[in-house]
């Protein structure tokens, strides 16, 4: 287990040692995945990479319960609990220096590494690695349980959870439950903190998160419609008006139906909202200023006229 010495850990041994996501380091690599063909440079490495692809994780946080498969992940991690790394914009805590310096890029926009196939940019060059999959293909980590493969680690820790239904994380205030610590720390502040870090360089509007809230705005202004149809020229501000419009014009895909009201959704994620807001009424959105609570951000806004009626 991991002691309070660790939580100062910035560079575990295994956090450069990927030949994929260091491809400019020409260090020896002669231990071999044969899951994925990553090599690595010792066969420590090698074990620990393993573990991945085998859902094996031993090291568990007694903060927070997540659980890592070195001794280092999680050394790494307690960071995120003491504090250490804090972004001074939106108060998000990191596990190194190096991660707060990438996510302070979603505040600046940088984006240094650059598709040279398609020129989308990305803040690190792992996501370009990952990304480039898309174009080539590739899938290089598999499911142990159903063989289904996935571009990177994050897709295949995610899809894992379909097979475990584990959701051992918490919140405080509504007691929803999350198969992921980032997944509850963006719920915490999306719905019930009303800071809103992140901010439209076009019309000043400011949003509680980047990628669900201000990457599709910006999209307005910019006229960016990134995801294309692969049957007809039509493209789409966001990949859910992309799932509606194969849904509609192409016929595919699925449709998502509530069993109560019969409503069709193009996501699972919309029936899943729809289902909690108007079925079962779950009242997620808690009022800043008093106890009241609400089952959706437009009732929450419309009550939060109230207080300011009488300031």
């Amino acid at each position: 287990m991991c002691t309070g010495s660790c939580s100062v850990v910035q560079n575990p041994p295994d956090s450069n040692d990927d030949v994929t996501e260091h491809p400019h380091d020409d260090k020896p690599r002669p231990y071999l995945s044969t899951v994925c063909d990553k090599r690595f440079t010792s066969n420590k490495h090698l074990k620990d990479h393993t573990k991945i692809h085998s859902g094996e994780n031993v090291y568990s946080c007694t903060q927070c319960g997540k659980r890592f498969s070195s001794q280092s992940g999680l050394c790494q991690h307690m960071n995120i609990h003491s504090g250490k790394y804090k972004c001074t914009e939106c108060g998000k805590c990191c596990r190194s220096s190096h991660q707060l310096a990438i996510h302070r890029r979603s505040h600046s926009g940088e984006k240094p590494f650059e598709c040279t196939i398609c020129s989308k940019r990305f803040t690190q060059v792992g996501n370009l690695v990952t990304h480039s999959r898309i174009h080539s293909g590739e899938k290089p980590y598999k499911c142990q349980v159903c063989d289904k493969a996935f571009r990177g680690t994050g897709g295949l820790d995610r899809h894992m959870l379909v097979h475990t239904g584990d959701k051992p994380y918490k919140c405080s205030l509504c007691k929803k439950r999350f198969g992921q610590f980032s997944s509850l720390q963006l719920h915490k502040r999306s719905v019930h903190s009303n800071r809103k870090p992140y901010h439209c360089p076009y019309c000043g509007k400011l949003f509680k998160t980047n990628n669900q809230g201000l990457k599709p705005h910006v999209r307005i202004h910019t006229g960016a419609k990134p995801y294309s149809c692969t049957h007809c020229s039509d493209c789409f501000r966001t990949l859910d008006l992309l799932k509606r419009h194969l849904l509609k014009s192409h016929n595919e895909g699925t449709w998502f139906t509530c069993d109560i009201c019969q409503q069709q959704f193009a996501t699972r994620g919309e029936l899943k909202k729809h289902s909690r807001r108007r079925h079962e009424r779950v009242k997620s959105y808690v009022c800043s200023e008093c106890p009241k609570c609400y089952c959706t951000a437009v009732e929450l806004r419309l009550h939060h006229l109230v207080h300011l009626a009488f300031r």
